[in-house]
């Protein structure tokens, strides 16, 4: 197994013109950049879009064990690598976290954020270590054989992009460096630093996710000054994939405005509490 050291820079790919304003798209756990393969096209003829992938996924080597702070150092050396200096920053879930993490720690990094089916809490760490433990010892089958029912809705579970998804988990994905990004989730509680985030965000929830349910969305935007939230119908954890036009006109809406634009309405929609592990 590869041991990058902290903050070593993860895979990554490039799209749209190298003059345009600098995107970063972070991923969720269990997928590779490709996931943001709806949205790719449109995004690259605004921004110049960076995607990378976590430990154990796509390009990015394996580690036995990672924070959600080690991953954004990593995304702040892929852009320092890049001659980015401040940028815009989109993550579903995992993704998401990363973003929030480095838009409460370095500010003057993140112009403006989207936060996708994310949370400042990823439910109780015993879950997630459990969930570490099963891959290390049975490998991906498990999380795979249930992955559709926890990131789409009945209806779309099997479709091709969802199947695809789902395979790419079961023969793609490490199983160290999807434990060890399980290890990051436990460890993760931003609640007591949302209100650092100064950057205009904007939140987007599935309204049937069952990992990250809309609570999760409201208690980002109740605890990030001036954020806005989305709630989208029809769609589960990865709304990206599951309601790509309605995710790319939120994100064209909220990133193509001035920096200091603020966040879009707030649509608070009651929902459960309880949510799953993504």
């Amino acid at each position: 197994m590869t041991r990058p050291s902290a903050g070593s820079p993860p895979h990554h790919t490039l799209d749209g013109p190298d003059g345009a304003p600098p995107l970063v798209l972070g991923p969720s756990l269990g997928t590779e950049l490709g996931v943001w393969d709806p949205q790719v096209a449109d995004l690259a003829r605004q921004f110049r879009v960076v995607r990378w992938d976590l430990p154990g996924h796509g390009g990015t080597p394996s580690v036995a064990t990672t924070t959600i702070p080690a991953l954004a150092r990593g995304v702040l050396a892929l852009a320092d690598g890049l001659g980015i200096g401040r940028f815009r920053y989109a993550g579903i879930s995992l993704g998401g976290a990363v973003g929030a993490w480095l838009a409460a720690h370095h500010p003057e990094r993140i112009a403006s954020l989207v936060l996708i089916c994310s949370s400042a809490r990823f439910g109780e760490p015993r879950a997630w270590h459990e969930r570490a433990a099963l891959v290390r010892e049975s490998g991906l089958g498990p999380v795979a054989d249930t992955a559709a029912g926890r990131w789409f809705t009945p209806d779309f579970a099997a479709s091709p992009p969802a199947a695809a998804l789902v395979n790419t988990l079961r023969r793609r994905i490490a199983p160290a460096g999807y434990a060890a990004c399980c290890d990051a989730l436990a460890g993760y509680d931003l609640r007591g630093d949302l209100a650092r985030i100064a950057a205009p965000t904007l939140v987007i929830a599935g309204r049937t996710d069952p990992a990250t349910p809309p609570p999760h969305a409201r208690e980002l935007v109740d605890g990030i000054p001036g954020a806005g939230l989305l709630e989208l119908p029809g769609a589960a954890h990865l709304a990206n994939v599951e309601r790509p036009a309605a995710v790319l006109a939120a994100l064209l809406g909220h990133l193509a405005a001035p920096p200091d634009a603020p966040g879009a309405v707030r649509v608070p929609v009651p929902y459960p509490s309880e949510g799953t592990a993504p």
